[in-house]
């Protein structure tokens, strides 16, 4: 079932023709149960009804949620062929909106389009029917030029002060102080957004309730700083290239995922409260090793996903080579005196024969107290064939399933005999249907 841009009596003039109700009796409810029964319908199935109920026509018109998305046209907006067409239809659903009672929108251009941005033209004109006070959630995924410029102006008093959730993607947003504050923002996601660290500082500074900030591929932040925003619980800072430095005095952040440039400056305020901490970077191995214990006594599960370089140890700087197990046959570096009391669970993903990453593995078996489970994963931790819906394994190139076997006679060797029998021990390696371990060696 599709949402129809043409000849639909919806979305020509909102009243259904006597063809389309003949012989259907409505039962009599109240006008308010009708409104609740439509908003709870998909959008396709809410603007079909719509066509042929005389009940959900006025409910079609304030309904409180709009999703224009992939999904919400299927598969059928690929026949359409260009990108005024899609236009049309956006068109002729939003026109037939009301405006009123809308608490969420969420446009999502279908990535077909990417190259032809003719809907920015209209874009501005859309907004302004589906923002406004009362709204609570605002998406929008544009095309991958990023050329369009959000309008602000439109989150200004009270439709601002209503929001919830803001998550924009591919576009410029530039917030000023003209906006005023954000008193209801709770959720924050900007991907591929122009924005400096200055605009984006203010922003947070007049989002005193947010819970969750995310922010990925946005290169013009080059400094974040996060004000003592008290509900604020979960950090995501992915791939912001152009980013040096993110000191945060939040003071009850739980959860951080962070991933990138493994240079930047990394300042965190009350680091006890930390109990989920994801690392994606390729020095991480020996500053979770050497900081982690002492800064972070409270965490419960680590992440750590490696690349080739990380492991590099005392030429590391330089990138030269990379020390393993097997070439330097030296005692294992030890650290005595630092304890993880509440780190349960520990999953290294492409756990290879490094030295340094074995020690950091050692060092966790021997100061985490409370630890349940240890996983090595010596592949790249993609879905392996017994759930992928192709049937087959992630590919690895042969020099990855060489590092990963020789990741998996470390783990036997060198990190099994010191597991304690408390501690539940998974190694994971390539899986041998789908990968020729055997004609590697």
């Amino acid at each position: 079932m599709e949402v129809d841009g043409t000849g639909t009596p919806c979305e020509q003039d909102g009243n259904p023709s006597d063809s389309q109700v003949q012989g259907y009796s409505e039962p009599n409810l109240p006008e308010d149960i009708w409104y609740h029964m439509h908003s709870l319908m998909p959008m396709q199935d809410a603007a079909q009804f719509a066509c042929v109920a005389r009940a959900f026509v006025c409910s079609w018109r304030c309904r409180p949620c709009l999703d224009l998305s992939e999904q919400t046209f299927g598969n059928g907006y690929r026949k359409y062929g260009s990108a005024r067409d899609f236009n049309r239809k956006v068109d002729h659903i939003l026109k037939n909106h009301s405006g009123i009672g809308v608490k969420a929108f969420k446009f999502n251009v279908p990535p077909v389009y990417d190259e032809d941005s003719v809907h920015l033209d209209r874009l501005d004109s859309w907004l302004q029917i589906a923002v406004k006070p009362g709204i609570k959630e605002l998406r929008l995924i544009l095309t991958a030029d990023k050329k369009y410029n959000f309008p602000c102006s439109l989150l200004s008093g009270e439709t601002g002060a209503t929001l919830q959730y803001l998550s924009l993607a591919f576009c410029h947003f530039h917030p000023t102080v003209k906006l005023g504050c954000f008193r209801s923002l709770t959720k924050l996601q900007l991907s591929m957004v122009h924005i400096t660290a200055s605009e984006l500082g203010w922003l947070l500074s007049n989002s005193l309730a947010l819970e969750l900030l995310k922010l990925r591929n946005c290169n013009s932040i080059n400094c974040l700083k996060i004000p003592c925003l008290q509900r604020l619980s979960y950090l995501e800072v992915i791939c912001c290239t152009g980013l040096k430095e993110i000191e945060s005095k939040a003071p009850n952040i739980s959860s951080v995922w962070v991933a990138g440039d493994p240079h930047v400056q990394l300042s965190l305020e009350n680091t006890c409260h930390i109990k989920t901490l994801n690392m994606d970077c390729s020095n991480f191995a020996f500053y979770a090793r050497t900081n982690l214990p002492s800064i972070m006594p409270n965490l419960e599960a680590l992440s750590v996903r490696s690349y080739t370089e990380t492991f590099i140890l005392e030429i590391f700087r330089e990138f030269k080579e990379r020390v393993s197990v097997f070439e330097d046959h030296s005692d294992m570096r030890i650290m005595p005196g630092h304890h993880h009391s509440k780190l349960k669970h520990v999953k290294i993903i492409k756990f290879s024969a490094a030295k340094s990453l074995a020690e950091l593995t050692c060092h966790i078996l021997e100061s985490a107290t409370s630890l349940e489970c240890l996983t090595l994963d010596t592949t790249h931790g993609m879905p392996r064939c017994s759930v992928n819906r192709t049937g087959k394994c992630s590919f690895m190139l042969k020099e990855a399933v060489v590092e990963a076997q020789k990741g998996v006679l470390v783990a036997q060797a060198f990190i099994k005999p010191k597991v304690p029998p408390t501690v539940e021990f998974n190694v994971l390696e390539p899986c041998t249907w789908c990968h020729d371990v055997g004609s590697y060696f």
